[in-house]
């Protein structure tokens, strides 16, 4: 009964150190990280939002990390270049990224050959913005024909099937994808113009050659504030304080119309959790700093940080909402 008995306390033990071993080298890494400078990857040329978030944040970083974090631009592919490079990285938390929705809920639908897998090859560490995009119209346009509202323009083109257009940055763009969810739920037939980028797709709006556009919400402000353009409704749920008199499209009678464009800190998939922690907190205490929040309340954010669990929710219910959307669209690229 004793050897018995004893044996079985040998084989609680036995278990317990073979986990704690399988548990030590992540806990042993996680205690000496970082050791040397991070790589942070930004997926799209230098300038952008999401450039200017990671080269701020990489300042505010870099005495709670004890490390200097070097800001990398990789663009291309819509993001898939640079994101790729942070999927195949060693897992060790040294390759950061800033994911955004197009790496990862947009293109594993609108690229037939994804080179990385947006869920599995990454570790989410925080959120870093969310941004409305804003249905803005021609002012003269507008105002020729008397629409003041989303459901005016909803209502003239039902009456003049085809004679309205949209101008987006591109196939499979944000703006693009909005676009045709506007079509698919408000049952409208307007034509999509892409451009070559979101910038000559919103002078081509200002000069008249397209109708309609979504726009990123920081970018059409001022064109908003000097009634240059018509605002006529957010995409997201919730309006936006930058704009708190323009309604949403679900407000404004468009049921089932969510988007926003986010971004965030990814790891590689695979980082011990006790390294992603790290990111984590020193990436959430950076996100909270006063002069960071008024940085991503101008560009229309005002999204708190999410713990790695929740931030990874997220991706994945972002993804499986771009599944329809994308469809929807019938955007397709090589």
């Amino acid at each position: 009964m004793a050897i018995t008995a004893w044996g079985a306390v040998r084989r609680i033990l036995l278990g317990g150190a073979l986990a704690l071993a399988a548990v030590a080298p992540g806990l042993t890494q996680a205690a000496d990280y970082p050791g040397k400078p991070l790589r942070f990857i930004v997926p799209y040329p230098p300038g952008g939002p999401l450039d200017t978030m990671a080269r701020l944040l990489a300042e505010k970083v870099r005495d709670s990390l004890g490390q200097p974090v070097i800001v990398e631009n990789r663009a291309g592919a819509g993001g898939n270049i640079g994101a790729d490079l942070a999927a195949k990285a060693n897992p060790d938390g040294y390759t950061l990224v800033m994911g955004a929705v197009a790496t990862h809920a947009i293109n594993p639908f609108l690229f037939a050959n994804l080179p990385y897998d947006p869920i599995k090859d990454f570790a989410p560490v925080t959120i870093v913005a969310s941004v409305p995009n804003v249905l803005v119209m021609n002012d003269d346009f507008a105002k020729k024909n008397h629409i003041e509202k989303l459901g005016d323009l909803i209502a003239y083109a039902k009456a003049n099937p085809g004679k309205l257009n949209y101008g987006s940055g591109g196939n499979g763009s944000a703006g693009h994808l909005a676009g045709e969810l506007l079509k698919a739920r408000a049952g409208i037939n307007v034509e999509h113009i892409p451009y070559q980028g979101a910038a000559p797709a919103q002078l081509a709006l200002l000069s008249g050659q397209s109708d309609f556009m979504f726009d990123n919400l920081a970018a059409s402000a001022p064109l908003i504030k000097d009634g240059k353009v018509k605002a006529l409704a957010v995409t997201t749920t919730v309006r936006s304080s930058l704009l708190p008199d323009v309604p949403t499209v679900e407000e404004s009678g468009v049921k089932g119309f969510d988007l926003g464009t986010w971004f965030g800190v990814f790891t590689t998939g695979g980082t011990p959790a006790a390294v992603v922690d790290k990111l984590n907190k020193a990436y959430s205490q950076a996100l909270m700093q006063p002069d960071v929040r008024q940085r991503l309340l101008t560009m229309g954010s005002e999204i708190k940080p999410m713990s790695e669990k929740e931030f990874a929710a997220f991706v994945v219910s972002e993804k499986d909402k771009y599944k329809e959307i994308v469809k929807l669209s019938g955007a397709k690229l090589n």
